[in-house]
């Protein structure tokens, strides 16, 4: 089956964990542009330090979060308990090493677009997007309120490449709330949700990023949620977490030398990695959140990692957190 055609990717992803789980998936196709609101933010907004409704703020972190299976979610592995001890760093609780955030912006795996959108409607649906697995993931809700405000603030400072303001057709995917509900189970911080435009290289999601980082310091949230190594066909589900394909771990390895050493020009260049980029991503989807993350993250700050080891050996969850 041919990986180089991006209108199909998400229908072979799909038949892939259909094939290695025994799920039925429902198949979503490529979406189209949005079309343009024609309602405006009551001031004109040129830059995103200017986004009604937010406030200046101490810079806040950027994650990458490894989300790996649906049924993290709902399952007590040891994914979901470190996605959990993340969650209790924000806010003022005991635990707390950053202020809770004002808006949440997620970069999922599992929105592509024809160009860039961001979700703009008061109440994003929980799109469970996936088929076959227990009752109790489809009842799952994650009820965060969107912030159309600030979906066109975005849609009006960012030109290049231009992000559209999405009203109507998608929501929140489970590549953001599987992972948000176990952080901030209260639901009660607004979330907007990033498309990818698969179609564009690796570069200009690395670029489109680093536009990103003015919104750390109006108190948003940067996350992007995908997995360093992700190959539904070679998944062996009898394998434990310290168990991977060679390849797996050489390419999560050479991730993580370019994250630790800030090296983010290579991390963009994953597909000179040729056949080994290949073996960790038959389709990169899921290594292109990994890039806008890194993108927003400034000269010099060290990323800590968490969360590090596989799911059934070709599932990378290794997470960053920067700042």
């Amino acid at each position: 089956m041919s990986d180089t055609h991006p209108h199909t990717m998400q229908r072979r992803t799909a038949f892939q964990l259909a094939a290695a789980l025994g799920a039925t998936f429902a198949m979503p196709t490529l979406q189209s542009a949005a079309t343009p609101n024609a309602s405006a933010p009551s001031q004109p907004v040129t830059s995103l330090s200017q986004l009604p409704g937010l406030k200046p703020s101490p810079r806040m972190p950027v994650l990458f979060i490894g989300h790996g299976s649906p049924m993290n979610v709902i399952e007590d592995t040891r994914w979901r308990r470190g996605w959990q001890a993340l969650g209790q760093q924000f806010g003022s609780g005991p635990g707390a090493k950053y202020p809770q955030p004002q808006l949440i912006l997620c970069i999922s795996a599992h929105w592509l677009t024809r160009g860039w959108q961001v979700t703009g409607m008061d109440k994003p649906a929980t799109i469970h997007d996936f088929g076959g697995f227990p009752r109790e993931l489809f009842d799952m809700q994650y009820p965060a309120p969107g912030w159309p405000a600030v979906a066109e603030g975005i849609s009006a400072a960012l030109r290049n490449p231009p992000v559209e303001v999405d009203e109507h057709q998608w929501g929140l995917d489970h590549g953001s709330w599987s992972v948000l509900q176990p952080m901030f189970p209260a639901a009660n911080i607004p979330v907007l949700q990033l498309s990818m435009d698969y179609s564009r290289p690796p570069q200009e999601h690395l670029a489109l990023g680093q536009q990103l980082r003015a919104l750390r310091e109006q108190g948003v949230l940067i996350v992007g949620s995908g997995n360093t190594v992700h190959n539904l066909r070679a998944m062996a589900r009898t394998a434990a977490d310290n168990q991977a394909h060679d390849w797996a771990i050489e390419f999560d390895t050479v991730t993580a030398r370019h994250l630790s050493t800030g090296n983010h020009a290579e991390l963009a260049n994953f597909l000179a990695l040729g056949n080994l980029a290949k073996m960790a991503h038959p389709t990169h989807d899921h290594f292109l959140p990994l890039l806008h993350a890194a993108g927003a993250v400034h000269d010099g700050e060290a990323p800590a990692f968490f969360n590090e080891g596989f799911q059934m050996a070709a599932i990378g969850m290794r997470s960053v957190v920067w700042g």
